[in-house]
Order: structure tokens, then C-alpha cells, then sequence
């Protein structure tokens, strides 16, 4: 039996795989959050004698890969964004408990990105360009944000944490996907930060991390047709007059 072109039994097997890294995901949670080392074998024997089955993680990011699989096949697009996908996930928690993205999950992307711009490279040199180029873009958006909130606000209005997350999905995503990104985080974030502040009440001062709006964005982006995001984006932002 094949769905979309991809056998049934390739799809279980993503799904365990991908299960399997959503209990990954809660480890790494934890790890993080604790400023421990994610390969110490303390770490590793700490986290099993308390941590339980994380259900929640282990379907989300199990889904998440029959969704690519389906959109993609197994292809070198599977394999770009599976990984990523997780990272995404992780860090979303991460930065939503404790306001910060740690600079090695960051830093994985990155080296990760590169791996696949060198493999694009090797066929398409433009492709390879462009996704350099985005990493130089999502990161100049979100660091000229940063310098120019701190000029007028006198603080930071976005952590360098978010910089160098958006630097590192430039790779992924090129220059016109990347700047879609952006905006698209704007928007779910500007959406997402009105429905904390409801549910907040009276404790509308309390600081929002932009990190999970990008995770949002990104996953959005990886999922949706680009023509399909662009037109929605458009009549978003000229009123339904595009």
C-alpha cells in the first residue's frame, strides 16, 4: 500500500524514528535548562532515573515527520527538515520556559545548514549562493531590529538569540523564503502576544520571547506552498486589495 508515492511501512518507521526524537526533545529540555553537558553520561543517567514517557512530544514530532515524508518523499528536502523540525521544537520550549535559545542548539542548525549548502552546491552553485545570502539577511533583519529597539526603547527589543536563530535558518531557506519568515513572525507573534497578554490579566508586563513565534513561522513556512504563504502574506498586509 503507498500513500503519495511512499509505502505505508516507510511512513511507520519514520514515525517511531520520529517518536523516538520527541523523547530526544524532552531530554534535551532538560538538559538545557539545567546547564548540563548533552552527551555526559551523568546527564544522560540523571534523565532516566526521573524522566517519564513525554506522549505529547513523541506524537507531535512523530507527526511532524509523516508530514514531511508525505509533502516530500524521501528525499534530501526530508532529510533538511526533519532535523530541523526537532531543533525547532526544542527550542521553542526552551526559550518559552527560560526566555533564552541555547547556543548549541543554534549552533547545530548552523553547522547543519552548512552541510546542506555544500550539498547544494554541488549541483547548483546559485542555490548555495542564495542560501548564504539568507543567512546574511535573517540575521541583518533581526540584528538591525535589535540595534535600532535598543537605540529607541534604550533596551533590547529582540535577544541575540533570535538573531542567531533566524542567521541559521538562512541557510535552509534563502533569501525570499527567510524575509517571508520574518514577517510571518511578526504576525503570529503579534496574534500570540495579544492572546498572553489576555490570558495574563493583570500581569500584562511581563516579557514575551519572540523565539516561539519564529519556531511557528519557520514550521509554517517548511510545510505551506511558498506561492500559497506569499498571496496569503499580501492580502494580509494590503487588506484583501492584492
Amino acid at each position: 500500500m503507498y500513500l503519495n508515492d511512499t509505502h505505508i511501512l516507510i511512513y511507520l518507521v519514520v514515525a517511531i524514528i520520529g517518536g523516538l526524537l520527541g523523547q530526544v526533545i524532552d531530554y534535551l529540555n532538560k538538559t538545557f535548562l539545567e546547564e548540563g553537558k548533552i552527551l555526559s553520561k551523568e546527564s544522560i543517567k540523571k534523565y532516566r532515573m526521573i524522566s517519564r514517557p513525554r506522549y505529547s512530544l513523541i506524537l507531535i514530532n512523530a507527526l511532524i515527520y509523516c508530514i514531511l515524508l508525505y509533502k516530500f518523499g524521501i528525499n534530501i528536502e526530508f532529510f533538511e527538515y526533519a532535523p530541523l523540525c526537532t531543533m525547532l521544537i526544542c527550542a521553542f520550549m526552551v526559550d518559552y520556559k527560560v526566555q533564552i535559545i541555547p547556543n548549541r542548539l543554534n549552533l547545530t542548525m548552523f553547522e547543519l545548514g552548512l552541510i546542506f549548502v555544500f550539498i547544494y552546491g554541488m549541483s547548483n552553485l546559485n542555490l548555495s549562493k542564495d542560501l548564504l545570502l539568507g543567512m546574511l539577511a535573517g540575521g541583518g533583519i533581526f540584528l538591525g531590529i535589535t540595534l535600532i529597539g535598543g537605540l529607541i526603547a534604550g533596551k533590547e527589543a529582540m535577544g541575540l538569540g533570535d538573531v542567531k536563530l533566524m542567521g541559521a535558518l538562512g541557510l535552509y531557506f534563502g533569501v525570499t523564503r527567510i524575509v517571508m519568515i520574518s514577517v510571518l513572525s511578526f504576525l503570529v507573534g503579534a496574534i500570540g502576544s495579544i492572546a498572553v497578554i489576555l490570558a495574563r490579566k493583570n500581569r500584562k508586563d511581563g516579557y514575551i520571547p519572540f523565539g516561539p513565534f519564529i519556531v511557528i513561522a519557520t514550521i509554517i513556512t517548511i510545510l505551506v506552498p511558498t506561492n500559497t504563504l506569499y498571496v496569503f502574506l499580501m492580502k494580509v498586509f494590503t487588506l484583501g486589495m492584492y
